[in-house]
């Protein structure tokens, strides 16, 4: 069965973006989390893909927010990213275009969004624009032993005109998730 899902997750993971539940993160993650490894699940959501995912980072909230927050930092995180800008702000939001590139399955995808943030803490997304027909979500930055550490845990609802199986779709956001958490990671620890 085909089904129009998003096969490259899109934060553009999209580095921002209204909240699609603020789940928490279940304790049979903890031990995945705590052995170095990002835990992502996802699922069907209606027609929509949901996507829990988390990892922990050895950096305060703040440096870890710096890195979200900055357009010019996405491209070390998101791979396949051709564009990320800033296209409109405010006082504590902003409208943000990105583009990731695709493949022979999936064509590239414009994102357009409305990022809100309360720093150090959250950024809540939401589809404003672009090829998406839905995206929702958001990033929640929860401070560790002291705030030396911080748990990232992005969450989102996707959905796009993609015509493939919905498993193999699954399976790739799945993977994409738990390499744009592992290089959020990385791009905050080594700079």
């Amino acid at each position: 069965m085909k089904r129009n899902l998003l096969i490259s997750l899109t934060i553009g993971l999209t580095l921002m973006g209204g909240a699609a539940g603020a789940r928490p993160v279940p304790a049979s993650a903890e031990a995945t989390l705590q052995s170095g490894k990002p835990w992502v699940t996802v699922a069907a959501s209606g027609e929509a893909t949901a996507i829990l995912g988390a990892i922990d980072i050895a950096a305060t909230p703040r440096a870890v927010w710096a890195v979200l927050v900055d357009c010019g930092q996405a491209r070390r995180i998101i791979s396949n990213l051709k564009l990320c800008r800033v296209v409109d702000k405010g006082p504590g939001w902003d409208v943000r275009e990105q583009v990731t590139a695709g493949n022979m399955f999936v064509p590239d995808i414009r994102n357009v969004f409305r990022a809100e943030y309360q720093p150090y803490s959250r950024i809540t997304f939401h589809r404003t624009g672009g090829d998406l027909k839905v995206m929702r979500g958001e990033w929640r930055l929860e401070a560790l032993d002291g705030g030396r550490r911080t748990r990232v845990i992005y969450e989102n609802r996707v959905d796009a005109e993609v015509n493939l199986p919905a498993g193999m779709v699954r399976a790739g956001i799945k993977a994409d998730c738990g390499k744009v958490l592992v290089n959020l990671r990385r791009v905050v620890v080594e700079g």
